[in-house]
């Protein structure tokens, strides 16, 4: 299973399952029991079976239990950096965005006919 569903992004749950599945695919074939992995990420291994099943962890237990089984240079693939934008790419550059503003709404121009005079209104 992968994370899309077609050409949507599957449901979260789902992507929680399929992360779960691959950390204990993972961990097998690491030959790492339950218990070794928790004590090395400093969980119980309870929470490495919630974590392994799709039953709902935190974001801290995954760090913990990636950086456990030496994945943590995978982290930074979870969300992709912006501080190097396309424009930067491109050779273009703009100031850093300090924060989020909705577009702007651009209200059209009041309709007319086409045969008014310049200079003498509507």
């Amino acid at each position: 299973m992968t994370f899309y569903e077609g050409h949507t992004l599957a449901s979260s749950q789902h992507v929680e399952a399929e992360i779960g599945r691959r950390l204990e695919r993972l961990r097998l074939a690491r030959n790492v029991t339950r218990a070794a992995l928790a004590q090395e990420a400093g969980v119980s291994t309870n929470t490495v079976g919630r974590l392994e099943k799709g039953q709902g962890a935190s974001l801290e237990t995954l760090i913990r239990v990636m950086t456990a089984l030496r994945l943590q240079g995978h982290l930074a693939a979870l969300v992709p950096d912006a501080s190097v934008s396309p424009l930067e790419r491109a050779g273009i550059t703009q100031p850093h965005r300090r924060r989020a503003r909705p577009p702007k709404v651009h209200e059209p121009a009041p309709w007319k006919w086409g045969d008014e005079e310049p200079g003498h209104g509507s």
